[in-house]
């Protein structure tokens, strides 16, 4: 709730300063630990810096220092948590409740969200501690723990294992600092259990990662290889290490959090300084996929990361629409090509630039789906739709150039068949006007502007003014007898037809913008007199 409430409020603007501050290591290490300290998620700092490293935006050893940035600031949070601050539960949850039902405003109902979510956590500290009581008297957990300090490989696996199923080493680090305050757990079996929960920690966003480009998944990785490292490194000191901590503060529980930051603190530390070394070994390890391997059907934009910041979310399914408006772009100009010079390799290239549109709109439709699972403003729901109603028409355009547009140029093709020198120059023209269309028709999709909107819906009656008088002098010319003409005749009628069946998909883009302006008729038939 926490890490929701946060990143639908600040989340553009924590992302922002992740893509801003990777020029200097040293500032991207304190970027990860600000974010990641605000988020309270290493996993979602780590899916936004994977997301940035994928798309170039950020060189592997700057993305490695936001996540050891990341690593430290998941500890501030224990930190704070581990003093006595259990009397502000009530206060947070009250406050919190209060705002997320009483306010209108998005900012804070999500910082209502926020303070929800820190109440529940500090009310689930006491009952842990509280609850815990009884078992101090049980012999069976007092031989499982036994035989866990004695095994303590085993310890940091069962830690791990239980990090990566709940996403969280936060939670289990605070579950292990209540269990030792209560005497449940030793000190050395604590701190084996946090670095077995530091190691886990890093097993989400590997897996996340996974399915992402090479310069996405190196991020999780090396993230992953700097904990299994230092861990190995400090596994066997374990037992040494709590009267130095004592010295600092002899409570439990506060050792358990100063040793979670400071095993951080350390392992930034040392490898602050082998970033170069370090990444150039994870581009080894996973190197650059081939150009020519690149498929073109495998959405670009799409940030899982964003899904719990609409507006970032959102603009990345715009970002891919327009995408998919340019292979459309590219199957309108290949048919062109082939009419006019008679090309049939291209024919075959534009059957599979349709496989990409439908690919495209697919995974469009399926994000802005799992994005509408969660709350979203009036605003944003609004956006949501216009996106995926302007993908189903760019598709629909897709599947007209496919199965009918194509088909005709091939037919032209096969046949050896002409059009008269005044019957291209009508289609050629409408082809142009058509493809200015698209271009004005995506540039509405992404500014609203109304006035390029009206100026869209304009074109719709200037397109079928064209189409009126190219078929009127293709009448004409059949009238003439003209043997181009004649032969072409039905080509010719059905092109002029799925231009303009093309051109009314593209227009329909700037009706939700001019009905929103109070610019649209109920209807344009009259209404009946009497």
């Amino acid at each position: 709730m926490v890490r929701t409430g946060l990143t639908r409020a600040y989340g553009a603007e924590l992302r922002r300063l992740l893509s801003l501050a990777t020029a200097n290591r040293v500032i991207a290490f304190g970027a990860g630990v600000l974010v990641t300290a605000i988020l309270q998620s290493s996993t979602a700092t780590a899916l936004m810096t994977a997301s940035f490293a994928g798309r170039r935006l950020i060189e592997t050893a700057g993305a490695l220092a936001i996540m050891l940035g990341a690593d430290v600031g998941t500890t501030l949070v224990a930190q704070v948590l581990s003093f006595n601050v259990h009397w502000l539960s009530p206060l947070l949850l009250v406050v919190g409740v209060v705002a997320f039902m009483r306010s209108e405003r998005t900012h804070l109902r999500d910082l209502g969200r926020v303070a929800v979510g820190l109440g529940l956590m500090l009310l689930a500290l006491q009952l842990i501690v509280g609850n815990s009581e009884p078992l101090r008297a049980s012999q069976v957990l007092a031989e499982l723990l036994g035989a866990l300090a004695g095994e303590p490989v085993l310890a940091v696996a069962v830690a791990a294992l239980i990090t990566a199923l709940v996403h969280s080493s936060l939670a289990v680090v605070l579950l292990v600092l209540s269990m030792t305050a209560s005497g449940l757990v030793s000190l050395d079996l604590g701190f084996v259990l946090v670095l077995g929960a530091n190691l886990g920690g890093t097993l989400p966003p590997f897996l996340a990662t996974m399915a992402l480009g090479p310069h996405a998944r190196r991020v999780g990785l090396g993230n992953m290889a700097f904990k299994v490292l230092a861990g190995a490194a400090l596994l066997p000191l374990v037992a040494d290490v709590s009267p130095y901590l004592a010295l600092i503060e002899a409570d439990p529980a506060r050792q358990i959090a100063n040793f979670h930051t400071g095993f951080n603190l350390a392992l930034a530390a040392v490898f602050l300084f082998l970033l170069g070394p370090a990444a150039r070994l994870v581009q080894r390890l996973i190197p650059d996929a081939a150009a020519a391997a690149e498929d073109e059907s495998k959405p670009k934009y799409l940030d899982e990361s964003a899904m719990e910041s609409p507006a970032v979310a959102l603009a990345s399914a715009a970002r891919e629409t327009l995408r998919m408006g340019d292979t459309v772009e590219r199957m309108l100009r290949g048919t062109l090509e082939v009419l006019d010079g008679n090309d049939r390799r291209l024919v075959g290239e534009i059957a599979k630039l349709d496989d990409v549109v439908d690919r495209l709109h697919e995974a469009i439709k399926l994000y802005l789906t799992a994005l509408t699972r969660g709350p979203l403003s009036d605003e944003e729901s609004t956006r949501s739709a216009d996106i995926l109603a302007f993908t189903t028409n760019l598709e629909h355009v897709g599947d007209i150039i496919d199965k009918s547009l194509i088909d005709i140029a091939a037919k032209k093709v096969r046949n050896k068949l002409t059009f008269s020198e005044e019957g291209f120059a009508e289609i050629r023209g409408i082809y142009q006007r058509v493809l200015t269309n698209l271009g004005l028709a995506l540039g509405v999709f992404i500014t609203g502007d109304l006035s390029s909107a009206r100026k869209l819906l304009a074109e719709k009656t200037h397109l079928r003014e064209m189409e009126n008088a190219a078929t009127e002098s293709h009448l004409e010319r059949l009238r003439r007898g003209m043997p181009e003409t004649l032969e072409t005749t039905s080509l010719h009628m059905d092109i002029l037809r799925d231009l303009r069946r093309i051109n009314a998909h593209l227009t329909s883009v700037a009706y939700p913008i001019l009905e929103a302006a109070g610019e649209l008729r109920p209807s344009r038939l009259k209404e009946s007199e009497g």
